[in-house]
């Protein structure tokens, strides 16, 4: 559990600057920083997902042939992996007091 955590702890300080979990009552310890970090690599993930959705809207075959709901699939699970993580993330910081 130590180097998972240790793993998380250096990609979640290393790709958002600042980003500190708040302490949640009742998950002290690692359970608390990995839930916490891991909301927040959740919305890079999503931010991620969402660009490249932008990109292959970008260079999509443009004719009537061409799959055009692809870019939005991923455009629109992106977008949603972003709020409902930003929405977990206001949540756990309500119930934490912070």
């Amino acid at each position: 559990m130590t180097m998972t955590h240790e793993l998380i702890t250096l990609a979640a300080d290393g790709l958002i600057p600042g980003s500190t979990p708040t302490k949640i009552p009742g998950l002290d310890g690692p359970v608390s920083k990995i839930f916490g970090y891991g909301l927040w690599l959740l919305i890079l993930a999503g931010v991620g997902g969402t660009g490249f959705g932008v990109y292959k809207l970008a260079v999509s075959d443009k004719s009537r042939n061409g799959g055009g709901a692809e870019p939005f699939k991923w455009m629109g699970g992106g977008v949603a992996t972003i709020l409902l993580s930003g929405s977990l993330i206001t949540i756990l910081n309500g119930i934490a007091g912070g």
